[in-house]
């Protein structure tokens, strides 16, 4: 039975995988089309990514607003997290369903809504409103995350530096933050990777003007099938290992510290 569980792990993971075997060789293709196996091999469509503001240009948006939606979520979320977990009120089960709603209601009837509704507040097509949206659409993954470390958070900590004359913020910013840094730290890169990531609601509301690098890899699959998207996936993929490879880093090394 165990070795059946292995064969389907490794059947799923290859499956996972496979695409991102694909991509980031079509990346260093010399072909002048999506092309595999690659027939040669170089870094010309690098070259050419980084030397047109086409594809620079969105580069620097999606890094711009995944920054600015991260900041933003974590600001909001941390205190909701801290009520919902640690009080309890009238009208809590509503609210905690209407955090996770972003999970639920599919992506494009939210876009739909945020076309409409930023229109008339005039933030189509501006960093704030594709910050906005995201911060909404990232929420959950950050509510869940944070939720489940002051879960598992021993109050006595911020009870002992509170009875010493700390007040409750002075004693968030003393014990408690230092103590679930690692789970603000994982909040805050999942919101910025779903970020940067997210696709639909960034057709609708980021326009020209703030076009995202996925919303630029669309356009250019959909128009001409443009090899240069190759490398704006190898791109994407390496930014979301970049950024789980600094956390499973730092861990490391804070075990290897403690021991």
């Amino acid at each position: 039975m165990w070795a059946t569980f292995l064969a389907l792990g490794l059947i799923v993971a290859i499956f996972v995988a496979l695409p991102i075997a694909v991509v980031v060789p079509m990346s260093f293709s010399t072909s002048p089309s999506l092309e595999f196996p690659p027939p040669a091999y170089s870094i010309g469509h690098y070259i050419q990514f980084f030397h047109d503001v086409t594809w620079t240009g969105p580069l620097i948006n999606s890094s711009v607003i995944a920054t600015g939606t991260a900041l933003l979520t974590m600001i909001l979320i941390t205190p909701a997290a801290f009520a919902m977990v640690r009080h309890d009120f009238r009208g809590r089960s509503l609210l905690n369903i209407v955090l996770l709603m972003p999970l639920i209601v599919p992506h494009i009837v939210m876009a739909v809504g945020y076309f409409t509704y930023f229109a008339r507040l005039g933030l189509l097509q501006t960093y704030l409103g594709v910050i906005l949206a995201h911060a909404c659409l990232t929420s959950p993954v950050a509510f869940l995350t944070v939720s489940a470390g002051l879960k598992g958070f021993d109050r006595s900590y911020e009870r002992a530096a509170q009875s010493l004359g700390a007040p409750p913020f002075v004693a968030f910013l003393v014990v408690t933050f230092p103590i679930l840094r690692a789970t603000f730290l994982v909040s805050a890169m999942l919101t910025f990777v779903q970020s940067f990531d997210e696709t639909t609601v960034a057709l609708f509301i980021s326009g020209r003007d703030v076009a995202t690098l996925p919303k630029r890899m669309f356009d250019a699959i959909r128009l001409q099938a443009d090899p240069v998207i190759s490398v704006a996936s190898a791109l994407l993929f390496g930014i979301v290992v970049l950024v789980f490879g600094i956390s499973l880093i730092r861990q490391f090394l804070l075990r290897r510290v403690a021991r």
